[in-house]
């Protein structure tokens, strides 16, 4: 590929590890990195500190379990839909732009969500909400991709991820606090003076980079293919655990997800400017590190999501208190992150993402270990073990995605990572679900009668029981029911629950594994800036 061509000085011919002279602060790269992390911060935290408030939320605004479902799925729906397209929106306005757009947009429906009166517009302000948060993800990575040269990258990457480790893991803790002692609006007025500060910062440091040879239009009949073929994909997975997978509905989703995505290819190969360029895939090491996301997100996120069940319902923890024992995991995914970004940029991606995998590949299979009375430190164990796994591959895949992206694609780029750990985390946690509450339906009679419990003939009562068990919750005894057989019900369903719980574990080390496997094929990004416009 052809040297740099420089439009406006010499000192801009690749992106400056220090401020320039006669700068100011503006585009400094470590700068640049503290607001886009500040911006993104909002998007993290909301990923785990909503959670805490729906069950308060599900009672305070009168929702019902469908309604309150959609607070959080309505949220990572359009915001996996959106994610490409918010990334091209990048590379055609700008990062810093279209950055500046979603953190004001964040905070603003955050605030919107606060005050509503009605679970329908919680809904809807939840949409928009992650409308606005896939505009700040691209564009993030997009400004690090302009701010920062190569071979500081994976540095600025490791923080970046650092921060969304930290965001993430103080997200239960508070959200805990918030709802108990506030109450569950100020979830959501939070993100007000963080949106605020990303702002202020963002006129203040920001830079915009452009690639001058970026495209010029949008591809309209792209981004419709694919938003429509995303909204599908997602939504059939999301919905397939309560339809079933071989339910029609699930079926015709899934199936014209599938067709419309053909399409999309299809269409990328006649139009002029497309949205995804397919010659983008000729790299095997971005193709790798796009599914490399998937299988770890598949992994990671979907065995997680039954974590939080674990501590709260079997261990009987309130949601403070689960988020404080998963501190070791996300802890060390804290201090992993910046970690890994030195690694790679010493070693390379390939060797830490394969170790990172292998690591987490042995956490899961020792979490699959984990029984109804297993204490603190066997889980501490496990968890500083997975964090430690985890965090060069989310830094690793991305520097691969994105720094194999030229400058132009960049957003684009951001966009399909992102993208792909939004589909991994919803495909992991349907599918191993499906696979957990087809064994809990397995084990929880025998179980049941082996705690000298009468069977329940009631179908409707047998199948709310299973429900029950597959989140670990032991249903209610009617009263008089001596404390023995509350006991044993409990054993029964907690037991159920670990049942189903390891072999989703299990199904998710073998999937970690292959993602070890698939490393095999990523190298550091080798793509120069192209030609560009610091603005």
């Amino acid at each position: 590929m052809s040297q740099s061509v420089v439009k406006n000085s010499e000192a801009d011919a690749a992106p400056p590890s220090k401020p320039p002279a006669g700068g100011g602060l503006k585009g400094h790269p470590w700068l640049t990195l503290l607001t886009v992390a500040v911006g993104v911060m909002m998007v993290a935290l909301d990923g785990t500190i909503v959670a805490i408030a729906n069950p308060v939320i599900q009672e305070k605004l009168k929702a019902a379990p469908s309604e309150i479902q959609w607070v959080t799925s309505g949220y990572l729906l359009a915001l996996a839909v959106f994610l490409i397209t918010a990334g091209k929106i990048g590379d055609r306005f700008g990062h810093k732009s279209t950055f500046l757009v979603g953190a004001v947009g964040f905070a603003a429906t955050s605030a919107a969500i606060g005050f509503a009166g009605n679970i329908q517009t919680v809904i809807a302000f939840r949409v928009l909400q992650g409308l606005f948060g896939a505009l700040l993800q691209p564009a993030a990575l997009g400004l690090l991709r302009g701010a920062f040269p190569a071979e500081k990258l994976n540095m600025a990457i490791g923080i970046w991820g650092g921060v969304i480790g930290a965001s993430t893991a103080a997200g239960p803790i508070v959200g805990g606090l918030l709802v108990e002692h506030v109450n569950w609006e100020s979830v959501f007025f939070i993100n007000i003076p963080v949106g605020l500060a990303a702002v202020a910062l963002g006129l203040w440091i920001l830079k915009d980079v452009r690639a001058e040879n970026a495209a010029k239009s949008f591809d309209l009949p792209g981004i419709g293919l694919l938003s429509v073929g995303m909204f599908a994909l997602v939504f059939g997975i999301i919905k397939a655990p309560e339809w079933g997978w071989g339910d029609a509905r699930t079926l015709l989703f899934l199936g014209g997800a599938v067709l419309l995505m053909v399409l999309f290819a299809l269409w990328q190969g006649r139009a002029k400017e497309p949205l995804i360029p397919l010659s983008l895939f000729r790299s095997v090491p971005l193709s790798a590190g796009v599914l490399l996301m998937v299988l770890m997100a598949f992994a990671f996120f979907g065995a997680i999501f039954f974590v939080t069940f674990y501590l709260q319902n079997v261990h009987g923890m309130k949601p403070v208190d689960a988020g404080v024992h998963l501190l070791p995991m996300t802890g060390m995914m804290i201090v992993g992150s910046p970690l890994a970004g030195i690694a790679i940029g010493k070693l390379g991606p390939r060797i830490p993402i394969m170790v990172g995998m292998l690591l987490t590949t042995g956490a899961m299979v020792g979490m699959s270990t984990l029984d109804t009375g297993s204490g603190t430190g066997v889980m501490s164990l496990w968890f500083v073990l997975m964090g430690l796994g985890i965090s060069p591959v989310i830094v690793g895949a991305t520097e691969v995605i994105v720094g194999n992206a030229p400058l132009e694609l960049s957003g684009v780029a951001g966009g399909l990572q992102q993208a792909a750990m939004q589909v991994g985390g919803s495909l992991g946690t349907a599918v191993l679900g499906a696979l957990m509450a087809a064994k809990v339906g397995d084990v929880l009679p025998g179980n049941w009668a082996r705690a000298g419990l009468p069977a329940i003939e009631d179908p409707q009562a047998a199948a709310g029981l299973k429900q029950a068990a597959q989140l670990g919750i032991t249903p209610s005894a009617p009263p008089g029911t001596p404390q023995q057989a509350v006991d044993a019900m409990a054993g029964a369903v907690h037991q159920s629950f670990v049942s189903g719980m390891s072999l989703a574990f299990v199904v998710a080390a073998v999937v970690a594994f292959g993602a070890a496997l698939l490393a095999l094929l990523t190298r550091r990004g080798e793509t120069d800036a192209g030609p560009a416009v610091h603005i």
